[in-house]
């Protein structure tokens, strides 16, 4: 991938990663964290540099430049998007990047915390990547490369497209995102303004990973009531409702129907919070699965394991609450082969397998596919994600650029 040089995929990494983006499951304001628009504000900073002349952050952090089109067709408009957040999960305050050259495959100890250890046996996809550059945290932080490896990735196709026109292309939108890790990418995003017809989200991990169905999700909020009393003549009146939900969560099967026990396409139930007092709980559960049938029939079994406890509680109620979170955006793919047929042709060209597994988790483009944006999530390398012990290679995303500038070219010629 040396012919990419100066647009140096990895040196974009490393740099963006020590800002930190980290994004606040609890704020209500947008972004969630002000300090995600630094990252935002430089990025457009340097997509100008380029010669992107419209390229600019807005009042809300997202990003949005288009590479004009060089051709005098009409070719359809795509757009490339990544999230610019990092997951509250694990620290993202002061990441310091390692760059790990040519791996020589012995166990690696980071630094700043010599507890925390990468090795092959903990992560066999290692092993691929003996002789090649990887890049670490120090030992105390994540990464960062979800989803800054998408950012980089998409920055250096922006570089190689401005720098050679010879590849011809119709309009190629980009769009940075905020707040992705809390589920608020999409909240302040304006569709009309990418008007694009197709969109690639640089989400995704393994080398090859092309994906195009992702979870659906509700979440519900289950409110017990109780009934309060002082506790020293409390006898015969008392009804709590913490008793209650502990009593509810007891009762939620231990190996099964759990994200700690199911994998591949099996959905799950996961209780997420409980606060509350003796008088009233509240209780916070994600209902996870790949069809929105699978989906009601979690919560119609929860519903069920609630109202039995209920009954043996006289004198409490509840009050649940189902939300529409996001849904399988393979739903709106399969309107639109054009989309997936392009991607894995560019794979195909640059030799890369094409890995198709159902994501058990969602996107920002699980929400805007059925925003009007249909979006397939394409490949990193970022691995061990949310974690101190995250890595990426530098020939994946080196890779993915290749690949991208490929799907431009088909998108042209198929027009």
């Amino acid at each position: 991938m040396n012919q990419y040089y100066p647009y140096n995929t990895a040196d974009r990494l490393m740099r963006y990663v020590q800002i930190d983006t980290q994004s606040d499951p609890h704020a209500t304001i947008f972004p969630s964290t002000d300090k995600q628009k630094r990252l935002s504000v430089l990025l457009a900073a340097e997509l100008k540099e380029l010669g992107i002349s419209d390229a600019h952050a807005d009042e809300y952090g997202y990003v949005y430049a288009t590479i004009p089109s060089n051709v005098s067709k009409t070719v359809p408009v795509i757009c490339f998007l990544a999230h610019v957040d990092t997951a509250p999960d694990c620290s993202g305050t002061d990441v310091k990047p390692i760059l790990h050259a040519g791996y020589d495959g012995k166990d690696i100890v980071l630094p700043d915390d010599t507890s925390q250890t990468i090795s092959i046996s903990k992560y066999p996809y290692l092993k691929g990547h003996i002789g090649h550059d990887i890049i670490t945290a120090s030992g105390n932080t994540l990464l960062g490369g979800d989803d800054k490896a998408g950012v980089a990735i998409i920055m250096s196709m922006a570089a190689w497209l401005m720098h050679h026109s010879e590849i011809p292309h119709g309009d190629v939108k980009i769009v940075f995102t905020p707040d992705e890790e809390v589920g608020r990418g999409t909240e302040k995003i304006d569709i009309a303004k990418i008007g694009a017809v197709a969109g690639y989200t640089l989400d995704g991990g393994q080398y090859g990973s092309l994906e195009e169905e992702t979870f659906s999700a509700d979440g519900v909020k289950l409110f017990i009531h109780g009934i309060s009393a002082h506790p020293g003549s409390a006898k015969g009146t008392m009804v709590n409702a913490l008793k209650i939900a502990s009593d509810i969560i007891a009762a939620l099967p231990r190996h099964e129907w759990s994200p700690e026990t199911t994998e591949k396409r099996e959905g799950f139930v996961h209780p997420l919070r409980l606060n509350g007092t003796a008088e009233k709980a509240e209780m916070e559960f994600l209902i996870r699965d790949f069809s929105e049938a699978g989906l009601q029939t979690h919560a119609d079994r929860l519903r069920g394991i609630v109202e039995t406890i209920i009954h043996q509680y006289p004198g409490s109620s509840f009050d649940f609450h189902v939300k529409e979170q996001y849904r399988n955006m393979k739903s709106v793919l399969d309107q639109h082969p054009a989309i997936v047929a392009n991607a894995e042709a560019a794979y195909q060209r640059c030799k890369i397998p094409v890995l198709k597994e159902p994501v058990r988790g969602g996107t920002d483009g699980s929400r805007l596919s059925f925003m009007g944006l249909p979006c397939l999530n394409l490949f990193t390398g970022m691995q061990a994600i949310h974690s101190k012990h995250e890595w990426i290679g530098v020939r994946d995303m080196e890779e993915s650029v290749r690949m991208l500038i490929e799907l431009v070219k088909i998108w042209e010629e198929k027009a």
